[in-house]
Parts: C-alpha cells; structure tokens; sequence
C-alpha cells in the first residue's frame, strides 16, 4: 500500500521542492509569462505552492487547505482540489500576476520529489496501528488497508521522534555537549524536548558558539520560532529551517544525530487508551458520533468490535458454535422482527468477560430443512473474522432456535443515512462503502456468497464504522417486503439481485458485485429504494433492456463508474471484489486527502 498526493498524477506537480529548486525548473521551461509549476508546501500539511512566471521573474503563491477541505490561494476562490484551482486559474488570472498559460511539465522518467515525511509514513503507519491499538493480522492489515488516511494524520505529529536530529528530553548542557562533539560547521544543530509537557528546544552552532530557540507551540496547533514563521509540525518547521532562517541566525546545515537513537520505534502519542468505555459514551445510541473538536475522531479500531472476541488465547479454549442458555442473558425489548422472527438485544458472558450481542430468535424452528440449512450456514458462519463483517458467536437452542451475533448499535445504513443526510459528507460515506468492499473481499477470498447485500443488511457500530451483516442467511429464513415472491423460489430481493440469479439461480461473488453496486446507489442517495415505483417484474423487463439507475445527485463521477461497472450484464465481465475494493480504496483515500473537515488552516509558505 502506498499512499499518493492528491496532486501525484498532475504532470506539472514536482512534489516536495523548494522554491530555489522551483526556479530553477522554471528558467529551464524558458521563463515564459504564464509558465507554472504546482509543489508541495514545505511548513503546511495537505498545502501547495503555485510557482508562475511573470515578466522573466517567478512568483509564489501559498495555497492553503480550508477549514472545509477546499484549496484556495489568499483571498481567492476556493477549489475542490489543487486540479481544479490550477484549471481556473487557466481561465481567470483573479488576483494572480497573470493567467496560467503553459504547464512546466517535469522532465521524462522524473516522478514528483517525497518529502523527508513519505519516507518513514508507511512504516509508521503499520507500528502505530501495531502499537495503539495492538492489532496484528487481518485486523492490522484491514485498518492500514482502510484507514491509512485518518491514520496518516495522527502520526504526523509524532515523525519528528524518528528522526536523527531528535534528541528527546535532554538539558540545555548535555544539548551543547553533543554539539561541540567532533566537528563543529555553522547550522550543525538538533532538537531537544524541553521539561514544560509539550515545549520544546533548537539548539544550533554558529561561529563555535551554542545558540538555543524555544519553539512555541500555538492555540492552532502550530509550532514556530518566536517571530518566525509557522509550521503544522516539528518535522517540518526543520525542512523549513533548513532553506531559509526565519528567526534563527542560520539556515540548519548539519544534522547532530542523537547517540542514544532507539532501535525500536518510537511509541505513539498519548492518546485515550485503545477501546476506552469513554468512547463508548461519546457514541448516540444512533451510531452517530458528531467529530471532536480539537481532538482525534473516532476511529474502527476505538470498537470492542474491530478485533475478534475469541482473540485472547484463553477465550478461544472455550469456542464452541453452540452457546450455553446460562450464558445468554436477553432483553425482552426487540430491536427489530421480519419474517424469520425478530432480534433482541443480549449479552453474553464469557470466561474472562462479557460482550454484548444481538440475538436472532426464530420462530420457524421447528421446519426440519430450515434448521438444517442454518446450521450449515452458521457453522461456516462462525469461523469468517473480519473486522467488516458481523461475526457469528454461535448458536443456542433453548425456547427457540437462537442465532447470537455481535451487536452494532447504529442500525441499518440505509435508515441512518436518510435520517442524518444532513449531517453527514460525502466522504464520510465513502469511508462506510470502502469498509462494505473490504468485507465482501473477505467473503470472496473465503468463498462465502451474501446473497443479500443491501444497504439495510450493512449495520453501523458508529458513524465511522460499518459491519456486513445477514449473509449466507437469506436462502434461509426468507425476508421482508423488500423482497419479490418468485413461483419456484421463494422470495427475492430482485432489486438488489443480478440478472443471472433471477433468471438461471446463480449465485456467485460476482452476483454479489451487483448488489455491492446497488447498494452504493443506496448510499450515495442517502438511503433512499432503488428503483422507487417499479414491482419486481418491471426492474426484470428494465434490466433486460439495458436500463440502469441514474447516478445519484450528489454521487462523485468516479463512484458512478464503479457502480455501472458493478451492473455489466455478463457476470464474467463484471470485476471481481479484489478489483472493487482497490477501486473504492483508492478513491476513498483521494477523497480523504482532498475533502476533509478536520484539517487546520494552513498558513502562507
């Protein structure tokens, strides 16, 4: 997994360059009037620079990423993306010394420079997950896989740990100590971590003297030199030191490593302990959970739920897919009922804890074919473990015949959606989307067909955390109103459903596809129902003439694509869930990166 700048795939964005660097590409490009270069803003995360010629001379234009997530340069206009702002400023010179005439594109084989950030990021990422919320597995895999962009911005603050100028908290004495050691060039320097929580120090040679500047640490989260200029992190304030000094008496120069560097990394941040009951009580009851402010969001990871509850060795001894009666205890007060029975809320006691669980009654449990059916289905059922997934903890047979899965309290995302539409972005449910593909990649890798993959079987444990629930289980126990009552067999979701299991019965991954697609449809409308006013027979004959949904009002372009690639009519020439899951990846990263409201302000370069 590597993760790109929303910016990468521009031929004219060269990364992480300085502005002499910028310059420079630019007098290659022959210093023409409206000659322009995109690059990465050295001090501001999630910041550009828009480098234009004018009159043989380049200007520099800080772009800075809005509180909501668009871009814009100074008193400009604001942009969904760096593209798009580059792409007006093409049209309108708005303030600008002139209009964006010619691309300065970079030179062949040559990709846009990392900075010293990309470097360390992905090992990062894996050891904070590793170590935050001690994770390994599948489930490590799944939240880097899934939540690499939320992830990247709690380890930005803390890169400066990794790095060799670092030298953690040390003395004023000790600091000058190291400095003097061997040689002793202006700008050799280090960063120290002062006594006061959160203070830190630059100390740095120049003219064999020791100089010390306390770096402040402002209301916005920004660091800086007193008088100088800010920066989003101590990583980068360094980066930016080193090409110009802004409050200090000389650009940094040479790196005086720390001598006692750690050869494991370093831990994260304190942050609330992983799975705090604090957590649980920031969460409605509705699944929503308003973001912080000035505080980390919650995140999947946070749940009881991400991680199996048979994933400490001494639970496991005790698995078993049917379920003592004395463990379970159930709540009279049902969460939901359909035609198989209804679903009441419980809680299971295990060895060391107890986990609170929903729990399926039948009522049509005396049918000798139905109960073998499910009990085929759930003891496959219980051995699936992904964090996307509703896991099975087995079955009781007590007064009725008993399915007791894990609970997500935020209900069905279809009637979330439609109730919080306006409180809710568009990333936020691509985030929910991409963790559905995650899942259903799961069961196809396990060989596990749904069936019934609906925005109503997808269940929220919170507004940022969805599970797959009901599947394998449809054929079984039959369904509600959304389901169209076939002759031979029985009833269908045939709004949901592929044209080869309507008309031949066949049910595959790629059958799944197809309702992965309609029930992006689901979410992209805010819950509303797929094909509103036609009877099942009218989709059937729609579908056969090559009619499709129409792309919801406020759906992206490329979720559209994803979703009419999702109803070719050919199964075998549908995409696979490997296929989709890196398509809703991808995009959901990009749009992660380009719309986000958590992001502070950047200041100007």
């Amino acid at each position: 997994m590597t993760m790109r700048d929303v910016a990468y795939n521009l031929p004219f964005f060269y990364g992480s360059i300085s502005r002499s660097e910028a310059d420079e590409y630019l007098k290659l490009g022959g210093l023409s009037d409206g000659l322009f270069l995109l690059r990465l803003c050295l001090r501001n995360l999630g910041g550009y620079v828009l480098s234009v010629v004018f009159d043989l001379k380049p200007h520099h234009y800080p772009i800075e990423r809005q509180l909501n997530g668009t871009y814009a340069i100074s008193g400009g206009k604001s942009h969904c993306g760096p593209e798009e702002l580059c792409a007006y400023y093409a049209r309108d010179a708005d303030g600008l010394c002139c209009v964006l005439l010619k691309p300065c594109l970079r030179p062949s084989g040559i990709e846009p420079k990392p900075g010293v950030f990309d470097s360390i990021r992905e090992h990062m990422l894996r050891e904070y997950a590793r170590q935050t919320w001690n994770l390994e597995g599948e489930s490590l895999e799944s939240a880097i896989i899934s939540q690499a962009p939320q992830l990247q911005k709690l380890i930005a603050s803390t890169a400066h740990e990794k790095m060799a100028w670092y030298h953690g908290l040390i003395q004023r004495e000790e600091a000058e100590r190291r400095l003097f050691s061997g040689a002793q060039p202006d700008g050799k320097y280090l960063l120290r971590q002062r006594k006061e929580a959160g203070a830190y120090a630059l100390s740095m040679l120049y003219g064999k003297s020791a100089y010390h500047y306390r770096i402040d640490l402002d209301k916005s989260g920004k660091f800086a030199i007193p008088d100088g200029s800010k920066c989003d992190t101590l990583w980068q304030l360094v980066e930016y030191l080193k090409l110009k000094s802004d409050g200090v008496i000389h650009v940094l120069r040479e790196v005086c490593n720390n001598p006692s560097q750690p050869a494991e990394p370093a831990r994260p941040p304190s942050l609330p302990p992983n799975r705090l009951s604090a957590i649980s009580l920031a969460c409605n009851p509705d699944g929503y959970t308003p973001e912080p402010i000035g505080g980390r969001r919650i995140l999947p990871m946070d749940a009881e739920s991400y991680v199996s509850p048979y994933s400490d060795p001494e639970e496991l001894k005790d698995k078993t897919l049917y379920l003592k009666r004395e463990c379970l205890l159930i709540d009279e007060v049902e969460l939901g009922s359909g035609n198989f029975g209804c679903v009441k809320k419980g809680v299971y006691r295990m060895r060391k804890k107890q986990i609170d669980v929903a729990i399926k009654v039948l009522k049509n449990d005396n049918e000798k074919s139905l109960k073998d059916e499910l009990m085929k289905e759930a003891e496959f059922m219980q051995k699936l473990d992904n964090p996307y997934i509703v896991r099975m903890i087995g079955v009781c047979q007590a007064e009725h015949l008993m399915l007791v899965m894990e609970m997500a309290s935020g209900g069905p995302l279809n009637k979330f959606l439609s109730s919080k539409k306006d409180q809710l972005t568009i990333e936020n449910v691509v985030e929910l989307l991409h963790q559905v593909s995650i899942g259903m990649k799961y069961l196809e890798e396990n060989h596990f067909v749904h069936r019934d993959l609906a925005a109503r079987n997808v269940l929220l444990v919170n507004q940022h955390y969805a599970k797959i629930s009901d599947f394998g289980l449809s054929k079984a126990i039959g369904a509600d109103d959304s389901y169209y009552k076939a002759r031979t067999a029985g009833k269908w979701p045939v709004k949901w459903y592929a044209p080869e299991c309507i008309n031949f019965r066949k049910f595959s991954s790629k059958a799944d596809v197809w309702s992965f697609g309609i029930t992006m449809w689901e979410a992209l409308t805010y819950g509303q129902k797929p094909y509103k006013k036609m009877k099942g027979p009218e989709v059937v004959s729609f579908i056969e003439q090559g009619g499709r949904l129409e792309r919801p009002a406020e759906c992206p372009d490329e979720m559209y694509e994803l979703m009419k690639k999702c109803w070719i009519y050919k199964c075998e020439d549908r995409p696979g869930f490997e296929e989709v899951e890196n398509s809703m990846r991808i995009y959901h990263h990009h749009i992660t990166q380009k719309v986000s409201t958590d992001d502070k302000v950047s200041e100007n370069t």
